[in-house]
């Protein structure tokens, strides 16, 4: 019995919650925050961001310009919390400090059964879709596709952090040289200029600025996901220093991508043919290098997907470790394997959902209602810039974000701004949201009470 006791020692799990190792290097963290926001988006949707504003060149690139700086004043904002609290759990940490533990229990709650695993559920979704222009799927067999993908990313991030860390940085690095070498060969390639000047459409002045907002939430969309990296932030070497540093150069990087691989499509299709297409990437490959070089971009869109998925169940199972720490979750997951140093239970539970979800395709009419929601508690995780400086004044703050308060002020401002349009515009939507959220309240007093 001692010596089977011994063999299976190494398999056991830590009750402690302390166990979580720094592991995540300055290039990972600019990695997480890349690889977490590119997923599938930036191959999609920049024809629709152009139909929104009239087909205007110069303010579509103007939109993902915005959207960009607007992300990177809330990146700047995270960089002063993370170094200043790296402790895992990241924007959960930092609402349950200022503004107490029911509103980030509602955090968590709607990440882990909405967001997180909605979004994981979604990427392996749309990975079998894209698996299937290779090989021919039924209804069932593309099910099993995705939840093989699902139970890889979760056997990679219980085997340990290092190892989920060291893919995400492999498989992030590969898609964004592609993603480049892509854009660059349609730029140079293209027909240059020329195409990317071809005429709007004439809207009125309200139609314009209608356009441009409805085209500024798209960009917003496709930009989220950086936050995801501060909930890492207890895994992180040196956190005083890296995150700062990480969320700049991650975001900064993310600008670029994206206004260059804009000038890339631009430049193979012109605005007419970038407006006129929903799979804009592979319309312009084909274009410019031929039919068969689309199917790399297929594949590429693969890699991506995976990367995106990888990087959320990496970070998100973080948040609903630190809840159960905090005994606000099921005990289990705060506990650390004793031989990855993993959530490793966090990460199961997390996985284990997202594959019900899209199994059952509930997804998608849970983010559907639900998605907006998160920039609720982004907006009240910046917030918490201004509760932090004035009840801990003298707190140690290795690094303050540059033109305070007008930088973390202006990120809260869109956050609000995409909150009330879709409380505008989709009423329905909204109050459907809100309910959902809201279930969390009796759960949070079960939890409490226990």
């Amino acid at each position: 019995m001692k010596e089977i006791a011994e063999k299976t020692a190494g398999l056991q799990l830590d009750s402690r919650t302390d166990q979580l190792t720094r592991v995540l290097r300055f290039r990972d963290l600019v990695v997480l925050v890349i690889g977490t926001v590119i997923g599938s988006g930036i191959f999609l949707v920049p024809g629709t961001i152009l139909r929104q504003v009239g087909n205007s060149v110069p303010l579509a690139m103007a939109v993902w310009l915005i959207g960009g700086l607007l992300s990177l004043l809330g990146a700047l904002t995270c960089g002063e919390l993370s170094a200043m609290k790296p402790k895992a759990g990241g924007l959960y940490v930092y609402i349950r400090d200022c503004f107490g533990p029911f509103l980030a229990f509602l955090f968590g709650w709607t990440l882990f059964f909405v967001i997180s695993s909605g979004s994981v559920a979604t990427l392996a979704v749309a990975f079998s879709g894209y698996f299937a222009e290779f090989v021919p799927l039924t209804p069932w067999m593309a099910r099993l596709v995705s939840v093989l993908v699902i139970t890889v990313i979760a056997l990679v991030n219980v085997l340990g952090t290092r190892e989920s860390a060291d893919l995400q940085d492999v498989t992030t690095a590969v898609k964004v040289a592609v993603i480049v070498l892509m854009a660059c060969a349609l730029v140079w390639l293209g027909r240059g200029p020329s195409a990317a000047s071809t005429a709007s459409h004439e809207l009125s002045a309200g139609q314009y600025l209608s356009g441009f907002g409805l085209a500024m939430i798209s960009v917003l969309w496709a930009y989220e996901g950086w936050q995801y990296a501060t909930f890492s932030a207890g895994e992180a070497i040196h956190p005083q220093r890296s995150f700062p540093l990480a969320f700049l150069a991650g975001t900064v990087a993310l600008i670029a991508i994206y206004l260059l691989a804009n000038f890339g499509y631009l430049a193979a299709l012109g605005s007419a043919g970038v407006s006129a297409s929903d799979r804009v990437a592979s319309a312009a490959v084909s274009r410019v290098i031929g039919p068969a070089a689309a199917k790399l971009v297929a594949v590429t869109i693969l890699l991506s997907i995976f990367s995106a998925t990888n990087g959320i169940v990496l970070t998100a199972s973080r948040v609903y470790y630190a809840m159960a720490a905090d005994g606000l979750f099921f005990k289990r997951l705060a506990e650390v394997h004793q031989r990855f140093k993993t959530p490793a239970f966090a990460v199961v539970a997390c996985c284990v959902w997202s594959a019900v979800l899209a199994v059952t395709g509930t997804f998608e009419q849970l983010l559907t209602y639900v998605v907006f929601i998160g920039w609720i508690f982004y907006a009240l995780a910046a917030c918490t810039v201004f509760v932090y400086r004035k009840r801990e004044p003298e707190a140690q703050r290795p690094y303050r974000v540059p033109g305070y308060p007008f930088t973390p002020a202006l990120f809260i401002a869109a956050a609000v701004y995409l909150v009330i349009d879709t409380v505008v515009t989709q009423p329905g939507r909204a109050a459907a949201g809100i309910a959902i959220v809201l279930l969390g309240a009796p759960a949070y007093a079960i939890w409490r009470r226990m």
